[in-house]
């Protein structure tokens, strides 16, 4: 990027674009078309026109890094298309049509391989007569018309269009009347003139069918036929997801390396609504699965294989698409068990001692009732018993969430309830099709015996179950934890009740969000160092000897937090990492390890996980991007991990905007009623939890309680003015230096000659317009961002268009970054260059007049006459004794303690003079101490 910066003017930014571009959307995989050099030549956007299938034409901007994903994205905009899945974008030349998806297909590798095609076959490339066509592909099994009225009329037109040309055809001759009636009610309503049912057989009948029977045959019958209906699109839709499945799905290449016996090793692999079909290359179903019959689905990157499980046993497929079979399987899978209502038991359940529970046999079909009436996070669901009726609590791990929308067949029940052996199969490998252990799971069980509590004996727990064995406190439990595991916490009467979270897997109707709850169980422990074993043993325990599936899926995010917030004793830490290592199958095993590591090179984290934190684990996502914005009103998204620092990320992204130092720049906060500096040797969440805790605290008082949600936004920015020349650093100048001196100018701050207001207007002018001076009348209108805003008046809008426009013609040839330069060279001459402006009111000096302007820079406190801009006093850092502030005032002792003068001032932004005077002085001390280093090692 540094050597793209000085390229010719027309390139260089250009360029810069494109690397950006290519970095963002990878690596192309053909050379360029035609169409891209074209472009490249005048430096503007290809314009690519992609067909609808309602026969409308839409032109879109794209360039070389363009995606399938990217287009797709434009024309559902552009269409406003809301629910935009299963549609993609295809490409066809001659009679050959192909999927381009909506992924990280680049468009233009595409359509260079149709240049080299029509080039292969002895024509121009600039000839080449590719087609894009924006279309629906695959279907979810849950798709719902009525979701989205834009979606139903483009997949109508489809089937329509699809009839007519032989795409999609009716096994019956009655089907293809029914919905040649319903596009006939579509396009004309109750009009059922025999002209216009004409049209409607030429518009749908494909013309083999018309050639078998007369025009004036099927437009009798469609006639006859006339359908009515409020929902025809929707009905006509339906009928094609039901009827061919095969023309709306996703089709993979692989090869099997195990499972049953097929009649193929290679073959090709369908994904659709109704489930997944192997074909050979003749179209010949080798295997059907219906998504009732799937255990689970996992791939392998590194090998690029997918592991299918099923009732019919386990397939290894490898795929160079492997990730995207596995992640489409696994979507579907999982949106078909959230709204599934069918399970199936696999043990059975006598709880007729509490009418709470569900009693059932094993293999029973068990309809699941959706209420909410009991938690669904700790493994309880509502159900009803088809056989006896009986509606009840139905612990999670004791039945199988069947993966459809349908009462499940009799095969898939039968196939369920084969033999224990298979049943224990499907619920190890159930949701992430994850293979039995190799090693035995390390547990708690041995640090129990010198570290743990004594298990009390429950006298009602006995006489209930009379077999039942004795409590392992080490192990899973459904009861909730009403004492500390540690025996040492158990005598202590502050840390015992902070100790009981509540992790229990006991059915609940209490809802609390997973804020709530983090905040519940990590916000002790942060707070008091004898409390984090008793977290680590807790979570620990909950995931040992678990069969309930979500329940170990929430141990290990609570896990994965606890080991980003602090590390356990060393006395537990060699249980704590034995326990990861014996599971490092679980997703998240590999990085709760690193995380322990770094843990204990760390300092602890001073507050519960942050709202960001939580919502990223809870996808599963150990990686979490956080938005970060810029003066210049740009933003970009950076890595932040849970012991991230302040001065760590600030580095990161200096680096990443190759600033030539990292000096004085600081982290921002911005709530709606504050804007705070964060400390940089603080952890990032930590100081977002403090400063949007503090603000919904104050919100809640304001409001009368209740909860409340407090937005932020967070920015880099200069904080600091020092060792600062416009001009050697570029990227700082148009990104910070520039958008954050401007305001203070125009605000009037500064005190400037005329003349300087004159060159400022001119370049600021020039900024707005670059070299087009049709725009030299807008000036007068556009003199509030060219002219300090007490100074408006100085001269009229007709001189200073005058003086400004003679200006700005005397800077021919000057580019918009070379006028930004220009204006910092200006102000930096300037003694408030860099300045943090206060206005406030003093009542300690009489000779000053009340409202005084405080200005704070790297030479100390200035206090300047705001109307007049005369400098009343200067107290340099070395001066100042102390300073204190509060929510209402500011206060500055200039001189010693004893003799000093006190500076009194009532201001609402105290607390950010009292930050930046700490930050300059703590600059200032830095810098002293370093050299005396120097001089020490000299």
């Amino acid at each position: 990027m540094g050597f793209l910066r000085f390229g010719p003017v027309g390139y260089a930014p250009y360029c810069a674009d494109r690397l950006r571009r290519t970095v963002a959307s990878g690596v192309r995989g053909e050379p360029p078309c035609w169409l891209e050099l074209q472009a490249t030549k005048s430096k503007k956007p290809i314009v690519i026109s992609v067909t609808m299938m309602d026969g409308r034409t839409i032109s879109l901007p794209v360039d070389s890094a363009s995606t399938s994903k990217e287009v797709c994205q434009m024309l559902s905009q552009k269409v406003k298309l809301q629910d935009t899945f299963g549609f993609s974008l295809y490409v066809a030349l001659y009679d050959k049509v192909w999927s381009l998806g909506s992924g990280r297909e680049h468009v233009m590798d595409a359509i260079s391989q149709c240049e080299q095609e029509v080039k292969r076959k002895g024509g121009q490339e600039q000839h080449a007569p590719w087609r894009l066509f924006f279309r629906k592909e695959i279907f979810t099994p849950w798709h719902d018309c009525s979701q989205d009225n834009v979606s139903t009329d483009i997949i109508y037109r489809q089937v329509i269009r699809g009839l007519k040309y032989g795409e999609y055809q009716c096994e019956k001759e009655e089907d293809t009347v029914a919905l040649a009636a319903k596009h006939f009610y579509v396009q004309f309503g109750s009009d059922m003139s025999m002209e216009n049912t004409r049209t409607v057989v030429k518009e749908c009948i494909n013309s083999k069918l018309l050639e078998a029977k007369s025009e004036e045959k099927w437009t009798q019958m469609v006639n006859t036929a006339y359908a009515q209906s409020d929902k025809v699109k929707a009905e006509v839709v339906d009928y094609a997801r039901q009827k061919w499945p095969m023309l709306f799905s996703k089709f993979f290449e692989v090869a099997k390396l195990s499972g049953p016996s097929l009649p193929k090793s290679k073959f090709i692999f369908a994904i659709n609504s109704m489930g997944i079909t192997f074909l050979d290359e003749r179209e010949k179903n080798l295997l059907v699965l219906s998504y009732p019959e799937l255990t689970g689905v996992n791939a392998i990157r590194e090998r690029k294989c997918v592991c299918l499980l099923t009732l019919k046993g386990d397939f290894t497929l490898n795929a160079i698409t492997a990730t995207d079979i596995s992640d489409l399987v696994a979507m579907f899978l999982a949106g078909l068990i959230q709204r599934s209502q069918y399970a199936v038991t696999l043990q059975e359940v006598n709880r007729q001692d509490d009418k709470t529970f569900l009693s059932f046999k094993k293999a029973e079909l068990i309809y699941l009732i959706k209420d909410d009436e009991f938690s669904v996070a700790r493994g309880w669901l509502k159900g009803k018993n088809e056989r006896t009726g009986e509606i009840g609590a139905v612990p999670a791990d004791a039945v199988l969430i069947l993966p459809t929308l349908t009462k499940p067949t009799n095969e898939v029940l039968s196939l369920i309830s084969l033999s224990p052996d298979q049943r224990k199969t499907i619920i190890d490998n159930s949701v992430k099709g994850t293979i039995t252990e190799r090693v035995a799971p390390s547990t708690l069980k041995d640090f129990s015996v010198d570290y743990f509590r004594q298990p009390i004996k429950d006298v009602n727990r006995q006489v209930i179950s009379k077999n039942a064995a004795p409590e392992r406190l080490w192990a899973n439990s459904r009861e909730p934890i009403r004492q500390p595991l540690l025996k040492r916490l158990v005598g202590n009467p502050d840390l015992s009740p902070l100790a009981c979270n509540y992790m229990g897997d006991y059915p609940t109707r209490q809802v609390q969000s997973p804020l709530e709850l983090t905040d519940q169980i990590f916000g002790p422990p942060t707070g008091n160092e004898e409390l984090r074993d008793e977290i680590y043993c807790q979570i620990m325990k909950q995931m040992t000897s678990n069969n309930n599936r979500y329940s170990v899926e929430q141990g290990w995010q609570l896990l994965w937090l606890c080991c980003g917030l602090f590390p356990p004793s060393n006395s537990l830490l060699k249980h704590a990492q034995r326990f990861i290592e014996t599971r490092k199958r679980e997703p998240l095993a590999t990085d709760c390890l690193q995380r322990l590591q770094g843990a204990r090179r760390m300092e602890p984290r001073k507050l519960p996980p942050h709202q960001v934190e939580v919502d990223a684990i809870q996808q599963n996502s150990t990686q979490i991007f956080h938005k970060i914005q810029f003066p210049n009103d740009t933003q970009e998204n950076f890595e932040v991990a849970s012991n991230t620092k302040i001065k760590d990320l600030v580095r990161t992204i200096a680096n990443k905007l190759m600033l030539s130092s990292a000096e004085g720049f600081s982290i921002f906060v911005k709530t709606p009623d504050k804007v705070l500096s964060l400390n940089e040797t603080d952890y990032f969440f930590d100081s977002l939890r403090q400063i949007t805790d503090w603000s919904r605290r104050a919100k809640r008082v304001n409001q009368a309680g209740g909860p409340v949600n407090v937005s932020y936004t967070v920015f880099f920015m200069r904080k600091l003015w020092f060792n600062i020349i416009p001009g050697r650093d570029v990227e700082a100048d148009l990104i910070f230096h520039y958008p954050q001196e401007l305001p203070k100018y125009l605000r009037g701050y500064h005190r400037s000659t005329k003349e300087e207001m004159v060159m400022l207007g001119a370049l600021l002018f020039r900024m707005k317009v670059d070299n087009d001076k049709t725009q030299f009348p807008m000036i007068p209108r556009m003199l509030k961002d060219l002219v300090p805003n007490d100074q408006l008046k100085a001269m009229s809008a007709d001189e200073w268009k005058k003086h400004i426009f003679a200006e700005y013609n005397k800077q021919t040839g000057t580019t918009v970054e070379q006028a930004v330069i220009g204006f910092l060279k200006i102000v930096y001459k300037w003694p408030t260059f860099g300045c943090a402006f206060f206005d406030v009111k003093q009542t300690s000096e009489p000779n000053f007049p009340d409202i005084v302007r405080i200005a704070i820079s790297k030479q100390g406190v200035t206090v300047i006459h705001p109307k007049t801009k005369d400098i009343l006093a200067v107290h340099p850092y070395n001066k100042i004794a102390n300073w204190c502030s509060g929510s209402t005032y500011f206060h500055m002792t200039v001189g010693n303690l004893v003799r000093g003068n006190k500076i009194l001032c009532e201001t609402s932004l105290g607390y950010k003079i009292d930050d930046l005077l700490t930050s300059y002085v703590n600059m200032y001390l830095n810098e002293k101490r370093g050299q005396r280093r120097n001089q020490h090692f000299d």
